[in-house]
């Protein structure tokens, strides 16, 4: 591996508390600390991402330094870590100062194309901002973010990625659920990698504790690197750099919307300025469709993070975003209109997302209705979300309604919900024929856009259970389905979610800790 590439650009740039000390404190006016991993005695690689690896310009590994460093065992002279000060509002409230709890930074490295990826590991030991916890990660929690950031990718949508994942040889206590049955679970270590881990509380916490040069520092840092496309000289930058950001967020969840990805913790602290998915905890795809569903206990009974809210909370997090650039900007007009038009940008590439679902090569002005009609009807008849489309790519004239997608509902259908159902597919065979593309085109259309494979939490259940026994061959398997999404690698994975999992703790309900 090419450890000698990685470099801490933050030591460079930004105040940091440069002690060493892992004391769990308020840190004002740093943006980072140094802080030093665990050093576990008796890891175990379990996956590495080798062909990720390359990409980001590491390479493969090549001799046991390659395998302590990605195990968190120990590292070259050259790698200073440490983790980064962040704010946020939590579930609408604000929170304060937060930071990286369990994540250590490795540094930055730059490719031979000059890409640069930073590297962390989540569950290294405790920093200043682990706030009375122990920065350590359990197997159950590390093998969730590892498979489904990677699943993401593969299905086309902005995340973090997943490098390696590992065994720490420790056992970790951790209450699932956070009501009262704290048990030892295996502990884990992963290293993850993304652009930039910058979110909307790192300006959060800047612009209140009112540093407003080092607010301003770091929003050149951004805009330097990540926003080529913005003139650093223009007294307009600060303004395009929250457009940019609005922009990509609207587009990030216009994806999760397409693939029925439900979030679970919508924080301001779990929003990329680059429109990532980060943070996976609680996430969940959908089984069955509803717009209320959420997989999150502790978002229960509110449900303010639930799959539909999900546009309407990401609108609510860049307000307090744009009152944290406030002080760049200092047109609050500006941001206002920014911020109203998030709306606009979301519904139209929401619909546009929405006509390739269905094959239709283009909006019509009655498609508004028809794709109300049909999440009504999904949710009425409780359709999984991913079989229907499947289902439906196949659909025509001469088919029986009730036994091409009988594999699709979760609930006995009626009389009078298969009518519905009739008149709905009625509705869309005449949209079809409206289209200015062949059938083969619209078919094609589909295919491209509705996965067949989706990384279902039954699945996940099943593989942690597994790899707690030692074994892999799942693990195996969901890796080469995940890394296919619009094909049918494994027919058995492409079902809808058994009854036996219906209410499973770990499966069905998770906390924000999963």
């Amino acid at each position: 591996m090419n450890l000698d590439r990685i470099t801490q650009p933050y030591f460079e740039i930004f105040p940091g508390d440069l002690s060493g000390n892992p004391q769990q404190r308020q840190t004002p006016q740093m943006v980072f600390s140094t802080v030093k991993i665990v050093g576990f005695e008796k890891p175990e690689l379990i996956v590495f991402n080798e062909k990720l690896a390359q990409e980001i310009g590491l390479g493969e590994i090549e001799n046991q330094d390659d395998l302590n460093f990605l195990n968190a065992s120990a590292l070259p002279e050259n790698i200073k870590t440490y983790s980064t000060a962040y704010a946020g509002h939590q579930f609408g409230n604000w929170a304060g100062q937060l930071g990286d709890g369990r994540a250590i930074f490795a540094g930055e490295i730059t490719n031979e194309n000059g890409k640069k990826t930073e590297l962390q590991w989540k569950g290294a030991g405790a920093t200043p901002y682990s706030r009375h916890a122990d920065g350590r990660a359990v197997l159950r929690s590390s093998v969730r973010e590892y498979l489904m950031s990677e699943a993401m990718h593969h299905l086309g949508i902005p995340t973090t990625r997943a490098l390696s994942l590992s065994l720490s040889g420790e056992q970790v206590v951790r209450d699932m659920l956070y009501d009262g049955h704290a048990a030892y679970e295996k502990g884990a270590v992963m290293m993850r990698t993304a652009p930039s881990f910058l979110r909307f509380g790192h300006f959060e916490l800047l612009s209140a504790q009112k540093e407003t040069a080092t607010l301003q520092k770091l929003a050149d840092f951004a805009i330097k690197n990540y926003f080529a496309e913005i003139d650093e000289s223009s007294s307009t930058k600060y303004a395009e750099f929250f457009q940019k950001i609005s922009d990509l967020t609207a587009d990030m969840i216009v994806e999760w919307y397409r693939v029925g990805f439900v979030h679970g913790v919508m924080n301001t602290d779990n929003m990329s300025i680059l429109g990532l998915t980060i943070d996976y905890g609680p996430f969940s795809f959908l089984d069955e469709y509803h717009l209320n569903f959420t997989p999150n206990t502790t978002d229960l009974p509110g449900r303010r993070y639930a799959f539909g809210n999900q546009a309407k909370i990401a609108q609510w997090n860049l307000w307090q975003l744009a009152n944290a650039l406030y002080p760049l900007i200092k047109d609050e007009q500006q941001l206002e209109e920014t911020l109203n038009n998030f709306n606009e940008r979301f519904w139209q590439k929401h619909d546009e997302m929405m006509a390739k679902k269905f094959g239709f090569n283009e909006l019509l002005d009655e498609d508004a209705a028809f794709f109300t009609e049909a999440q009504q009807l999904m949710q009425d008849l409780s359709l999984d979300y991913t079989l229907f489309f499947k289902q439906l790519e196949t659909y025509t004239e001469e088919s029986d309604s009730k036994l091409h997608f009988e594999s699709v509902f979760y609930h006995s259908i009626t009389t009078e919900n298969r009518e519905k159902l009739n008149v709905f597919l009625g509705k869309y065979l005449e949209r079809l024929e409206k289209n200015s593309i062949s059938k083969e085109e619209s078919l094609e259309l589909m295919q491209k856009t509705n996965p067949k494979f989706i990384l279902r939490n039954y699945l996940l259940f099943e593989c942690i259970n597994e790899l707690n026994e030692g074994k892999k061959d799942l693990l195996n398997k969901l890796q080469h389905a995940l890394e296919n999404p619009y094909k049918e690698i494994y027919p058995e994975f492409s079902v809808k979610r058994p009854s036996f999992y219906d209410g499973q703790t770990g499966s069905s309900t998770l906390s924000c800790s999963s």
